[in-house]
């Protein structure tokens, strides 16, 4: 990509391969996967996310809504009504993030059962100590 400066092209900086692990970090923990799968079928209210997204925390929730919004992953909406109603959904950039993370968590329901299993034999090895 390239941009212009006083009517020169010049070529865009490059992005520093460093910046992508931060984005990795926000966007690939498992709450923000899950959120950004249960919005991939609407907006959902934070009560029905909490009921959705099981074991996490209203606390976790709420801070990882913020994150997702601040990335521009999802918008919140409040509509002016007694008691008021917030509503959360994925922007385009949040859809593509969904088309791109749905083979992993497809991947990881599919195998999840296999996983177990293999735990389940490490943990009964007589010596599991690191090397």
């Amino acid at each position: 990509m390239s941009g212009t400066v006083g009517g020169e092209s010049r070529p865009a900086r490059p992005q520093d391969p460093c910046q992508a692990r931060e984005v990795l970090g926000i966007v690939g923990d498992k709450w923000s996967l899950l959120i950004v799968r249960n919005l991939s079928q609407g907006p959902r209210r934070f009560t029905e996310l909490k009921r959705a997204v099981d074991g996490i925390s209203q606390r976790m929730l709420t801070v990882t809504l913020r994150d997702l919004e601040r990335d521009g992953i999802l918008t919140r909406t409040v509509r002016n009504v007694m008691p008021p109603h917030v509503s959360y959904e994925l922007t385009p950039m949040g859809r593509t993030l969904r088309e791109a993370t749905a083979p992993l968590l497809e991947w990881s329901i599919t195998h999840l059962t296999h996983i177990e299993a293999a735990r389940a034999v490490y943990d009964a090895r007589p010596d599991t100590s690191p090397a």
